[in-house]
């Protein structure tokens, strides 16, 4: 499985989509504390990680955080602990883990179900930058 460092958690994301894109660089520029490293869900390890956990990818297909303890945390979960990692105002998101998570992922779903539609699709997966490489795994 995958190791990541103690400080490290890994955003599996969709990578040929635009809303997830602006999403990761929004991540990237409020790391302040460098804890994020990111992947594509189509990409060697997110492939690694969907396959060890047995995810359906016809039900996640989005956002899935991966821990340093080998937890996972799918949908407006994974999405609420990474906003709570983030500066201020970001980090207050993480009031809305109170909801429960079938009423969150269903504001959820709709986003994801619409989001080619409403921010569109590229071909293939974003490239990094060369100063953003050591962020991104296959």
């Amino acid at each position: 499985m995958i190791e990541l460092e103690q400080n490290k958690q890994l955003i599996l994301f969709d990578g040929v989509c635009n809303l997830c894109n602006a999403s990761v660089q929004y991540v990237i520029k409020h790391d302040k504390n460098n804890e994020f490293m990111f992947a594509p869900l189509q990409g060697e390890t997110g492939k690694q990680i969907i396959n060890h956990y047995k995810i359906d990818t016809s039900k996640i297909d989005s956002i899935i955080l991966y821990t340093n303890t080998n937890k996972i945390y799918f949908k407006s979960t994974a999405a609420l602990k990474i906003a709570s990692k983030l500066g201020f105002p970001t980090n207050l998101l993480r009031v809305f883990l109170i909801v429960p998570a079938f009423i969150r992922n269903w504001v959820y779903n709709y986003i994801a179900k619409n989001r080619y539609k409403w921010y569109g699709k590229q071909n293939e997966c974003m490239i990094p930058t060369e100063n953003l490489k050591a962020k991104f795994l296959n």
